[in-house]
């Protein structure tokens, strides 16, 4: 039940990037106590936001 509302209801980005760079965002994230997912839906916001 919960995969179908959530595959109506959100969309899914893939990127590939160097190894050390998602090793250092996910500490970082878990640092902070902050969802990866989260980090990523304000920079889309912020740079949809851009003028």
């Amino acid at each position: 039940m919960k995969n179908r509302y959530n595959n109506k209801t959100y969309g899914r980005v893939s990127v590939a990037i160097k190894k050390e760079l998602v090793v250092a965002f996910k500490e970082k994230c878990l640092e902070k106590g902050i969802s990866q997912a989260e980090i990523i839906k304000k920079a889309i916001e912020a740079f949809l936001n851009e003028e």
